[in-house]
């Protein structure tokens, strides 16, 4: 079963940590000697820089599908997040010139993780905290390859996916699949937590691979034969068919959807029940108009349904991950401890200047 690694940073004895985390995601991705290199030392700088600048962090590292799709399944790449609640970052553009520092380091960190990655993004703000991500795909693929069809689409997608009490496994899933002009978003979350749930996740983001033309009702119907050997889980699927610009929203169980229309959120209602144990007899669709400001967010139980994106959310348009990690670093508090996995998934118009 896939496997997320959570490293909390609290000091220098845990950059090693999260480095050997990055040498064992790039492994399990079967990235070759020079990525797996540019892994470690993405992760080692972006560790280093959470002890040296916020104090304390946490560093999540995952296995992930690419933000921009090629028709067929890609090659998966591994994505490294740093969250933090520290100062911030004043001048972010300036942050990433080699010899920029405000701690006494080189200040070679951030310089080196954008020039060495596929894709790095970062977002701060003084007084908040800084979240980055950086993503490192096969050699042979590439992870945003300049002449893939996908990016015509315009459309890109992220996740964050943090395991509860620090597990090996998330019992929470996310993936997207293209076909045409169609690309699918789906967050599974597996009943309970642990080994079990993962596996009930994971199969549902397996089955996802070979449905990519079928609409989320239809989909939901397959998973839900597909899973009927695991524990089940609550999955919401969306489906935007960028040629008429128009997405369509599945979901059973407890997965939430936000999508940003105008000015507004509106949240895409789910059907009760568990995929692969009690699915409805039929499942609606929502459907709605897709525009250039649209953004969707897909989010399971480890955040309140109650939560609602802040104003700002995602503008200017930001990698899908970034908008899900800031989610996840945001939504929570100390009078709310988390008591599940939490995952996060976004779709987004990326305009190809930014991407």
């Amino acid at each position: 079963m896939p496997r997320v690694w959570h490293v909390p940073v609290h000091d220098a004895t845990r950059v090693r940590d999260v480095r050997v985390a990055a040498e064992e995601a790039a492994a399990r991705a079967g990235l070759d000697e020079q990525r797996r290199a540019a892994c470690a030392l993405v992760a080692t700088e972006l560790a280093t820089n959470l002890v040296n600048h916020a104090k304390a962090g946490e560093v999540v590292v995952d296995v992930v599908d690419p933000a921009v799709l090629p028709e067929g399944w890609p090659g998966r790449a591994v994505q490294i997040t740093a969250l933090d609640h520290g100062p911030g970052i004043a001048d972010v553009a300036g942050a990433f010139e080699d010899g920029f520092t405000t701690g006494g380091s080189l200040g070679a960190g951030l310089g080196t993780c954008r020039r060495i990655a596929d894709a790095f993004s970062l977002h701060s703000e003084v007084g908040r905290g800084t979240v980055a991500v950086a993503r490192v795909g096969p050699a042979t693929v590439g992870l945003v390859p300049a002449e893939a069809p996908a990016r015509s689409l315009g459309v890109h997608a992220g996740g964050v996916n943090v395991p509860f009490a620090g597990a090996e496994q998330s019992g929470d899933a996310w993936s997207w699949v293209r076909s045409g002009d169609r690309v699918t978003l789906m967050l599974a979350d597996g009943l309970g937590h642990g080994a079990e749930a993962a596996r009930a996740s994971d199969t549902a983001v397996e089955e996802l691979r070979h449905c990519a033309r079928l609409p989320p009702a239809e989909l939901l119907q397959r998973l839900h034969t597909a899973l009927s050997g695991t524990r089940g889980a609550a999955v919401a699927a969306a489906q935007l068919d960028t040629w008429t610009g128009r997405l369509r929203f599945a979901g059973i169980g407890n997965v939430t959807a936000r999508l940003r229309d105008g000015g507004r959120w509106r949240t895409l209602l789910s059907r009760p029940g568990i995929v692969g144990a009690h699915r409805p007899r039929t499942v609606r669709e929502d459907e709605a108009e897709w525009t250039p400001g649209s953004l969707l967010i897909l989010h399971t139980d480890g955040l309140s349904s109650r939560w609602t994106p802040p104003a700002g959310t995602g503008v200017p348009p930001a990698d899908p991950a970034v908008t899900a990690a800031v989610a996840v670093r945001d939504a929570g508090s100390a009078a709310r401890p988390v008591r599940d996995d939490t995952a996060v998934a976004v779709l987004a118009n990326i305009p190809e200047a930014s991407s």
